[in-house]
């Protein structure tokens, strides 16, 4: 039996949802606002693969593991997005700074001030769960 027009065959939604799922990680890493865009898509792709999977009475492994990649992919890149929003003012003042740096120096000395700065505004065990505080 053939599929509808315009419906994709069960076995391909499965590695559909598994690429795309593989893709929004990767993606988290370079680009966490887009990752999480991308790991949102992963997971419903997923999602939807099951029903058809089920129909065509094929394994749902790789359904299973794009839903799990990508909800994991959705957390780190959700994580992500929100330090870098909260961290926005001193990252802006930390690009300033790099911009008026000319010697490795001066660029070490911006760095320095971005740590700082947001040493100030994270909490304490925030920072000790990034490693960031030495005991």
């Amino acid at each position: 039996m053939q599929a509808p027009a315009g419906q994709q065959p069960a076995e391909s939604a499965g590695r559909r949802a598994i690429w795309l799922s593989i893709a929004a990680l990767a993606m988290t890493f370079m680009l966490p606002l887009a990752g999480l865009v991308m790991a949102l898509f992963a997971l419903m792709t997923g999602i939807r693969a099951i029903p058809l999977l089920k129909e065509a009475a094929k394994p749902l492994g790789t359904a299973v593991s794009g839903i799990t990649v990508s909800s994991i992919a959705l957390l780190l890149s959700a994580g992500a997005t929100a330090m870098q929003l909260y961290l926005m003012d001193e990252y802006s003042a930390y690009q300033e700074c790099m911009k008026g740096a000319g010697t490795v120096s001066s660029q070490g000395e911006c760095f320095t001030q971005f740590r700082d700065s947001a040493e100030r505004k994270l909490p304490a065990d925030v920072l000790e769960m990034l490693g960031t505080v030495q005991p």
